[in-house]
């Protein structure tokens, strides 16, 4: 091969603008071409190298939307089946055995009627003369005797229409005649304080419209009004009742400790919260168009030196000098995050889920279990204060590795991080219980009510609602009857009425 050689200085190819080896192009323009074409080529592999990371990204991208829809499906079913329970029939109608027998548990002592503690009549019925079973004639009279308690309720009592005489005297100070109230009366009011005291019972206990009780009054006990004289009697009892339901609050404030919970409430259309604060012998609820912090503050003060028993809401976060998380909630929802993940695909589950939530809900169990324990007295406080060393490292055991289910994962968190201490509250202070139980179960009233009255139309409404309700609750838990309570709230002086909601009403 010749070796390439530069050409003469000053050289000129006479095929440069027409070069027969190039199709008569010219060599400068097919030069250009391949120099722009060079540039063009880098361009497409940057072009090609972005879109390569831009395509990596989207496909890790639609991974992490694909879980997370997986994961909204799965709690979307999961709340469907709470919501629509499949009906479960008995064996013999599907052949199948689920491994549950119907009724009690085994070992669970059966339940029967209490028998009455007097006897207010006495019914001597004579012997057959005829065999109820041969229809035979031929009986013999027997010594013995058998006997049969029945409980009944007596006629409804009649109507009572009371007519007061008031005696006058004169007053030379006044110069006026003056009377005074008697036994039991309502001045200026033409329906007694019994029948007031009924409908408001069965209004504010009991749950039922103003038109039902309007229609069970007339009904049972012939005494008729219109409904809206029902919707006054609650009124009239509430402003009566206004100075004890803030001393249900102020006894609220220097409990030792206090359960807490709130639920969602409507007024004429708008979002507000029902919040509730009690224990054993207390209950006080508050309408409030927020759920915030200042509301909390506003019910158990800025002073309030007790423990609060209450779920992982932060509104309460700054209240009492400590709290009790409810291990009920922690449990359920173990169990929700267990279901949940166990409808997601094959592929995204992972086997550590289930062992978790498994561990967490036998953990708040054995909790539980303690405390019943401790209440029944079982164990002593000083034996359940020593256990919490060892529930600590048991619980952080459960909780070493992490998780790839993010409810899972944030519920392991809460468990491992600065609030695990409230977790086990109830070992360090006598008396305390390990769940919310109590607000749940008082709270529910209201959210019953919702459901049949669709809340309240008026801010007198929602006072209404905060105070008989409060009233009506704590004289249950004092162990006074509502009624008699409410009779007296009509008709009796506040210290008068006071005296007769509490035991102590110091």
């Amino acid at each position: 091969m010749v070796p390439y050689t530069y050409p003469p200085q000053g050289f000129t190819c006479p095929y440069k603008n027409a070069c027969p080896h190039m199709g008569m192009l010219s060599t400068t323009f097919v030069h250009g071409e391949y120099r722009r074409s060079y540039d063009v080529y880098q361009e497409h592999l940057r072009c090609f190298d972005n879109y390569q990371e831009t395509l990596r990204a989207q496909n890790k991208r639609i991974v992490i939307l694909e879980r997370e829809n997986a994961e909204l499906k799965a709690k979307y079913q999961a709340i469907h089946q709470r919501q629509f329970k499949a009906n479960r029939k008995p064996k013999e109608m599907t052949g199948v055995d689920n491994g549950k027998k119907r009724g009690a548990p085994v070992g669970h002592p059966g339940w029967f009627r209490a028998k009455p503690t007097r006897i207010d009549r006495t019914v001597i019925v004579a012997a057959p003369t005829e065999c109820p079973y041969c229809q035979g004639t031929k009986l013999q009279s027997l010594a013995e005797t058998s006997a049969h308690i029945q409980e009944d309720l007596a006629p409804p009592p009649p109507l009572i229409v009371t007519k007061y005489i008031h005696q006058l005297a004169w007053c030379s100070h006044c110069g006026k005649a003056v009377s005074r109230k008697g036994e039991d009366e309502i001045e200026g009011a033409q329906i007694g304080p019994v029948a007031k005291a009924t409908a408001i019972y069965l209004r504010q206990d009991i749950g039922i419209t103003y038109r039902k009780v309007q229609r069970l009054m007339k009904d049972l006990f012939g005494l008729s009004f219109v409904p809206a004289s029902a919707v006054g009697f609650d009124r009239k009892a509430t402003s009566r009742g206004l100075p004890l339901y803030e001393d249900v609050r102020e006894k609220i404030r220097v409990s030792a400790f206090v359960h807490a919970d709130e639920t969602s409430w409507r007024n004429d259309g708008l979002g507000h919260y029902a919040w509730y604060a009690g224990n054993n012998h207390l209950a006080f609820f508050h309408i409030d168009r927020h759920r915030s912090a200042a509301v909390a503050k506003s019910i158990f003060g800025e002073d309030f030196n007790g423990v609060l028993v209450r779920d992982r809401y932060a509104a309460y976060n700054k209240i009492g000098q400590d709290w009790q998380a409810c291990l009920a909630h922690i449990s359920r929802n173990a169990k929700d995050i267990g279901k949940e993940h166990s409808l997601l695909p094959p592929a995204e589950q992972d086997p550590n889920i289930g062992v978790f939530t498994s561990a967490i809900r036998k953990l708040c169990s054995d909790l539980c279990e303690i405390g019943q324990k401790r209440k029944s007295g079982e164990l002593l406080q000083s034996a359940v204060a020593e256990m919490e060393p060892t529930f600590r490292k048991k619980l952080n055991r459960i909780c070493e590795k992490q998780l790839s289910f993010n409810p899972a994962e944030t519920l392991r968190q809460f468990l491992i991080g600065s609030e695990q201490k409230h977790l086990f509250t109830f070992m360090r202070y006598p008396n305390l219980p390990p769940t919310n139980n109590h607000a749940e179960q008082a709270i529910r009233r209201m959210v019953i009510f919702r459901k049949i009255s669709f809340g309240t139309r008026s801010q007198s409404g929602l006072i209404t609602h905060s105070v008989l309700p409060s009233l009506v609750m704590t004289s249950k838990l004092q162990g006074v009857d509502p009624i008699g309570f409410l009779k007296t709230l009509l008709t009796k002086n506040t210290a008068t009425a006071q005296s007769a909601l509490f035991d102590n009403s110091a």
